[in-house]
C-alpha cells in the first residue's frame, strides 16, 4: 500500500521533477553497478557515477572505460537509456522555459512578490510614469493590468503584464494585489469621459476589497465623481482634465506661461516635486527660515500643506506644524 501511494505520488510530479529523478537515479544506479563488475578499474562508486554521468550526456572523455564484457554491456545499457532520458529531460527543461516566456510576454503568468505598485490601464500616462519611475527607482516593481494590448508593451522595463480586466477579481488575484503597496488606475482613453469613470470606480472597489490598505491612487475625468471615488476608497486623485484646462489658461492668460509649468513639474536642475515631513529643527520655525535652509541642501520650498483639505500656505511668517508637510522641488 504504501508503495503504491509512493508511485501515485511520483506521477502527480512535474514532469521535469520526474525525468531529473529518474536520470539521478539511473546514473547513481549505473554508477554502482559499474563499481561492482569492475572494481579495480571504478575504484569507487564516485568513479562510476562520474562515468555514468559523462557517458549519458554523450562526452565520454575517456579517462574511465570498462573493460569487461560485462562492464561494456552495462555501458550500452547505460546509453540506450540514459541518453533517451537525459536527452527528453533537457527537452522538457527548454520547453518549460519556453512556455514560461510565452506566459510571461501574453500576460498570463502570476505575479508572486510583494511590495510592488499595480497599475491599471496602458496608454501614454501609463507608459511615462513606468519610464520614470523606473529612472528614478530601480529597486520598484510595477505590474501593468491591459486587456487591449495583445502582448507585453514594455520589455525593457522591469514591468510584470497581467492581461485581463482590473475589475475581475481573479485578474487581480494574479496581479497580487494582496501583497501590492500601491495602486494607480488611469482612466481609459477609448471610452467616453463619465464611462470611463464608472470603470475606474468598479475596478477601484475589487481591488479595495482585495486589499483594504493598498494606496490607491486613482485618474478621474469629471468633477463630479470625484467624492464618488473618496467613497469607494481612493486615497489620492488626480483630475487630469482639470491639470490641462489650468494649463490652457494659463497659456491664454500669459503664452508660454504652459509649456514652462511643464517643465517645471517634469523636473527643474535634477529636481523633482515631492513633499517632505519637517524634522524637529524645524518645528516651530518660520516659514522664510526654513525656505533658507532649505535652499543651502539644494532644496526649494515652495509651499507647506496643512489641514485636512490640504490648504497651501506661502506666509513667510507663519510656523511650521508638525502636522505640516513640505511642497518642495528637491533631489
Amino acid at each position: 500500500m504504501r508503495t503504491r501511494n509512493v508511485l501515485l505520488s511520483y506521477w502527480r510530479w512535474p514532469p521535469v521533477l520526474r525525468l531529473f529523478v529518474s536520470a539521478s537515479a539511473l546514473i547513481v544506479l549505473f554508477g554502482a553497478l559499474m563499481r561492482f563488475i569492475e572494481p579495480e578499474t571504478f575504484r569507487t562508486v564516485f568513479d562510476g557515477v562520474w562515468w555514468a554521468i559523462v557517458t549519458s550526456a554523450t562526452i565520454g572523455y575517456g579517462d574511465i572505460v570498462p573493460k569487461t564484457v560485462a562492464g561494456k554491456l552495462a555501458a550500452i545499457g547505460l546509453i540506450i537509456l540514459g541518453t533517451g532520458i537525459l536527452t527528453a529531460y533537457f527537452a522538457s527543461v527548454s520547453a518549460a522555459a519556453a512556455a514560461r516566456e510565452t506566459a510571461f510576454t501574453s500576460g498570463q503568468l502570476r505575479y508572486t512578490e510583494r511590495g510592488h505598485a499595480v497599475i491599471v490601464g496602458w496608454n501614454e500616462r501609463a507608459r511615462e510614469v513606468l519610464l520614470r519611475l523606473a529612472r528614478h527607482d530601480a529597486s520598484m516593481r510595477f505590474v501593468l493590468i491591459d486587456a487591449t494590448v495583445p502582448s507585453h508593451p514594455l520589455l525593457n522595463a522591469p514591468v510584470h503584464f497581467i492581461k485581463g480586466t482590473a475589475s475581475d477579481d481573479a485578474v487581480l488575484e494574479k496581479a497580487n494585489i494582496q501583497e501590492a503597496r500601491f495602486l494607480l488606475i488611469t482612466a481609459d482613453p477609448h471610452k467616453a469621459e463619465a464611462e470611463a469613470d464608472k470603470d475606474t470606480i468598479v475596478t477601484l472597489l475589487a481591488a479595495k476589497s482585495l486589499n483594504p490598505s493598498v494606496y490607491a491612487i486613482v485618474e478621474i475625468l469629471t468633477g463630479r465623481n470625484v467624492q464618488n471615488a473618496f467613497r469607494a476608497g481612493a486615497d489620492e486623485v488626480i483630475q487630469t482634465n482639470l491639470l490641462a484646462s489650468f494649463a490652457m489658461a494659463a497659456s491664454l492668460r500669459s503664452p508660454g506661461a504652459a509649456s514652462v509649468w511643464e517643465t517645471a513639474l517634469y523636473r527643474l536642475d535634477g529636481q523633482t516635486l515631492c513633499l517632505l515631513e519637517p524634522d524637529e529643527q524645524q518645528i516651530g520655525q518660520p516659514f522664510a527660515a526654513v525656505q533658507q535652509q532649505l535652499l543651502k541642501q539644494n532644496v526649494t520650498l515652495l509651499g507647506v500643506i496643512h489641514g485636512d483639505h490640504g490648504a497651501i500656505s506661502v506666509a513667510p511668517d507663519r510656523p511650521i506644524q508638525q502636522s505640516d508637510r513640505l511642497f518642495a522641488l528637491a533631489p
